[in-house]
């Protein structure tokens, strides 16, 4: 009999009552019922497979398309005692022999795995010696040749119910539309019964604007004089972000810069006075924000257009997740739409692109005839495409295919933590320890800080240990290094090099298995996302969250009323007010101006003075500016 759902929630996670819709999906899923549930970003979709998993005997199968994801959930169940594993190809083969093992053990509640991986019969075989009481698909658009982030190996998950036919499956997503959502059903053949749970999309705590401009880094500066508290800044280019941040931080905001380029100890520094409220302001590009809840974002603002509106929804819903209010902006400057368009049509590549640069990746990699399935490099995507004369943008594009193709995969973050396992049985340890006095301190402290090493791979913190042996971090580096030397532990540093990991034996480049007619479909697919977010930020007469809840087959009947569509219109009963609002969007304005943007000077007087005495208007020194929020 399963374990009441709600002393699980209180006793991990410290919560007395589920979030809407939350208990309904756990509930489904402990029934039997294949489900299928769609919450949007921060509406707590990991709680709605954890509970069920911990409520029954056995474990939960997760299958995750991020590396990151997978490390981030992991980390966080460790953290609240509940035994969880990532199988993927971070890990070496004695490493995965390891957690399969202990996995058939009973050890894990959770293994998650790479949508990839389960093409390996040798792993498919070896987990179905393992008790499984779920089968949990994340992020399930990917499912789907319509969503946006469709991943060929996602088509073979439904075979895991050949090998429990009895286990239901529990599909998750923050951003579908109805057809992807159909389509989910359908590639992980639900059977009969199946639920489906949909939690609105709409947070009325979060204000979603579009501003047209031709001084995007002054409208910036604006909104973050007019909004307090922290901010995130997105742009699409790395470059930007540094010109951005430097701008900002000589007009004294405190800010700094963020990109996959950095090396690990810099994000990691950078993420941390974030974080901890040391820098308010941070730009970045979207590698940053993975597996961040920083509940008290009030600001986002996207100084280039988003690839897509299920990106875009993403990114903006990391604000206001404390409930409170928060505004996202999209800037849009009297070129962007074009210039999207043409990038996109510039950097997608073709099937000669694709096949260019994996034969360039096999030169780089120095991989052989023979390399096998499961193959692991450090990789350099600057250096690669600085060699090869590729646009960084193409060839990420191209590992991207070939990714989703599941030829390859690549993991662009690295690790930013260190891994230890202790090899050594307690005899071994004992005489290492009466043989190398030097060591024993190490040993010692490395037993007391951190329990099951001896089972599984831990996380650890050199900069922790040295602190509490007042000793240096070289040395606790160095002093593990040589154990490992002496085959007492397997240790894994923590690493900045991104990587690329063979999924299949090298395949000659002209049997790659990519058809024009897949890339053509991929392009046309990537394509009509782009135009919903030119549809979305050019159409001015629909709200905003209206617009944005249609693209996702939501349907509301009332405007959002706070958006700046909404806050026009209800500057429309008077001509004069309304052209007077519109002229201030773009920015403060004299006096003169907004009398010279009406006909009629007594009228224009007149609504100057109603906007001032509404405080819809402030004076800004010798102008007049709007005041934030709902007019």
């Amino acid at each position: 009999m399963p374990k009441d759902i709600h002393k699980i929630l209180k006793q991990y996670w410290g919560y007395s009552q589920f979030r809407p819709v939350q208990e309904d999906i756990i509930n489904s899923s402990l029934s039997g019922k294949d489900t299928l549930a769609l919450l949007p970003t921060g509406g707590g979709k990991s709680i709605c497979f954890q509970v069920p998993a911990l409520a029954e005997e056995g474990c939960a199968l997760v299958i995750s398309p991020l590396i990151a994801l997978m490390t981030d959930q992991v980390e966080n169940l460790k953290q609240v005692g509940i035994n969880a594993v990532a199988i993927n190809s971070s890990l070496n083969s004695n490493q995965k022999e390891l957690a399969l093992h202990n996995a058939s053990n009973g050890y894990y509640k959770f293994i998650y795995l790479s949508p990839e991986s389960l093409q390996s019969e040798k792993l498919m075989h070896r987990l179905s010696f393992v008790k499984v009481n779920s089968l949990v698909v994340d992020e399930a658009h990917c499912i789907s040749q319509w969503g946006y982030d469709f991943r060929p190996p996602y088509l073979e998950i439904y075979k895991l119910r050949e090998l429990f036919p009895d286990v239901p499956f529990l599909a998750l997503t923050a951003t579908a539309t109805p057809k992807v959502v159909t389509d989910i059903q359908q590639k992980l053949h639900f059977r009969e019964g199946a639920q489906v749970f949909q939690k609105s999309f709409a947070r009325p705590e979060l204000a979603y604007n579009v501003l047209k401009t031709d001084n995007k880094w002054g409208r910036c500066k604006e909104l973050l004089e007019k909004v307090k508290g922290t901010a995130l800044i997105y742009l699409r280019n790395r470059k930007g972000t540094m010109e951005v941040a430097k701008w900002l931080k000589e007009t004294g905001y405190s800010a700094d810069f963020y990109h996959a380029g950095l090396s690990l100890e810099q994000r990691q520094q950078k993420q941390k006075d974030w974080v901890e409220n040391r820098c308010r302001v941070m730009v970045c590009t979207n590698a940053f924000g993975m597996g961040i809840d920083k509940p008290d974002v009030r600001l986002i603002i996207h100084l280039d257009l988003p690839d897509s509106l299920e990106a875009y929804f993403q990114e903006a819903g990391r604000g206001a997740r404390d409930g409170r209010k928060a505004w996202s902006f999209v800037l849009v400057g009297p070129t962007d739409v074009i210039q999207l368009r043409q990038k996109f049509l510039n950097s997608f590549p073709d099937r000669k692109d694709v096949v260019r640069v994996y034969r360039a990746l096999l030169n780089f990699l120095q991989i052989g005839i023979g390399s096998a399935e499961g193959s692991v490099y450090d990789f350099d995507l600057q250096a690669f495409s600085n060699r090869y004369r590729f646009s960084p943008n193409l060839a990420l594009q191209a590992l991207g295919i070939l990714n989703k193709e599941g030829i390859l995969e690549f993991n662009a973050q690295g690790r930013s933590f260190s891994l230890l396992r202790i090899k050594a049985d307690r005899r071994t340890l004992y005489d290492y320890q009466l043989q190398n006095p030097a060591m024993d301190q190490v040993l010692k402290l490395l037993l007391r800080s951190y329990g099951g090493l001896d089972l599984d791979f831990g996380r650890i913190n050199e900069n922790l240990l040295a602190q509490r042996i007042n000793t240096s971090t070289y040395k606790i580096k160095a002093a593990l290094k040589q154990m490992q030397s002496h085959e007492l532990i397997e240790y894994r540093p923590a690493s900045d090099e991104a990587s690329i990991a063979l999924l299949e034996d090298r395949q000659h480049f002209k049997d790659l298995k990519l058809s024009e007619e897949f890339l053509e479909k991929r392009k046309q697919e990537l394509l009509e996302q782009l135009e919903a977010v030119i549809r979305f930020v050019e159409k001015d007469d629909l709200c905003r969250l209206k617009n944005l809840l249609a693209y996702f087959g939501e349907e509301i009947k009332e405007d959002c009323g706070q958006c700046d569509v909404c806050r026009r219109r209800k500057a429309k009963p008077e001509d004069c007010r309304s052209k007077q609002i519109r002229a201030l969007e773009n920015g403060p304005q004299s006096y003169a101006d907004l009398i010279a943007v009406c006909q009629n000077r007594q009228k224009a007087e007149q609504s100057i003075r109603r906007l001032l005495a509404e405080e819809v208007l402030k004076k800004d020194g010798e102008k007049l500016r709007l005041s934030f929020g709902p007019h």
